[in-house]
């Protein structure tokens, strides 16, 4: 006996689809959707020409070089220092994991106004860090690499977080075969284990990526502010609403919301292909 007919419809394991469906649309438009619309529509008060002025100036254009450019480089930071790190958590034990491991989380607990000033009073010229860097005439805060320091605090527990349930749930049994077979421990790592880790890993670093565009409190006081040089594109939006130009904070802001959607757009392609790949090897 069949235990289920073909078409018949299969429990719910909550019920009340309809009701459910309608607070997920409601909760989604008041936090989501509706703050969006209307970036968009102060934005597109602007005609055309106005807005492509706002966004094409030389100093709105050198803060998006900015936040690209140092966001990019924290990324990449935090793909090898976030992979190592995830490594270490889950394969090794040693006295104070558990603590290390709650420390990863500190930067999404605290305040990145106190992260923006406990990293500029460690990085400065009479801070800890800064002191010693002074020394071979290396400056961090107040420039390029200040940005990216804060960004890579802010943006490793991203990376870190995507890999470790993927380490956990590894089997072994594939590095033991790759061994026997007489595959050296840098190929296992390139050939069998890498490959397993890569979507995870691609899409902790496009969170951290993700993070740094945005990235405002931690940044703003290592930064230094320097136009051209170390101003990023938040503080222009921020310039912006004090100014009461609220239509350019609008029309920065939204270059910045169209460039965060893309950016999950292309993770998304990545999970959707890692899926495929593993359902056809399944079948």
């Amino acid at each position: 006996m069949e235990a289920t007919k073909k078409g018949a419809k299969q429990p719910r394991v909550i019920p009340g689809f309809g009701v459910s469906l309608g607070v997920t649309v409601a909760m989604l438009s008041l936090v989501v959707l509706i703050p969006f619309a209307a970036l968009a529509v102060n934005a597109l008060k602007l005609s055309p020409g106005e807005f492509w002025s706002v966004i094409t100036q030389d100093r709105v254009l050198s803060s998006f070089a900015v936040s690209l450019e140092t966001s990019a480089v924290a990324a990449c930071v935090n793909m090898v220092m976030g992979l190592i790190l995830a490594w270490v958590l889950v394969r090794y034990d040693f006295p104070g994991k558990k603590v290390m491991n709650g420390m990863i989380e500190l930067p999404f607990a605290l305040p990145t106004a106190v992260a923006g000033i406990s990293l500029t009073s460690l990085t400065s010229e009479n801070g800890a860090i800064g002191k010693f860097f002074a020394m071979f005439g290396i400056r961090i805060a107040y420039t390029k690499a200040g940005i990216v320091f804060a960004l890579i605090f802010v943006g490793i527990p991203f990376v870190v977080r995507a890999v470790m349930p993927v380490l956990e749930k590894f089997d072994s049994s594939f590095e033991e075969a790759a061994s026997v077979m007489g595959a050296t421990r840098v190929g296992i790592f390139f050939k069998v284990i890498l490959p397993e880790l890569l979507p995870s890993l691609l899409t902790g670093t496009g969170l951290a990526f993700g993070r740094g565009l945005g990235e405002y409190g931690s940044v703003v006081f290592i930064a230094g502010n320097k136009p051209y040089e170390t101003e990023i594109a938040p503080l222009i939006i921020m310039s912006k609403l004090q100014q009461f130009d609220y239509t350019a904070a609008c029309s920065i802001g939204l270059v910045m919301l169209l460039a965060s959607f893309l950016l999950l757009f292309l993770m998304n392609l990545v999970q959707v292909r890692n899926t495929k790949i593993l359902r056809g090897g399944e079948a």
